[in-house]
């Protein structure tokens, strides 16, 4: 593999995921949840949920991205 390949994978997946991670932490605080908050009440579990969700979306659409790309011709 080469190493520019390897880099945009590796970026590609970086961003995937902390951009899925921050766009869930955004919508959990539009829907109340605070995922910094005092405790582990309901609505701290809900907002790590969406946030791991978040994270794990945005790489799978980082990745779907990136066959999509790897297989359009040049």
């Amino acid at each position: 593999m080469s190493l520019q390949k390897l880099l945009r994978e590796g970026l590609s997946d970086a961003i995937g995921f902390v951009g899925g991670a921050v766009a869930a932490y955004w919508i959990g605080r539009l829907l109340g949840l605070n995922i910094f908050s005092t405790g582990y009440d309901s609505a701290s579990i809900g907002a790590i949920l969406l946030v791991g969700l978040g994270g794990g979306g945005g790489l799978h659409m980082a990745r779907f991205w990136r066959k999509q790309k790897d297989q359009s011709p040049q």
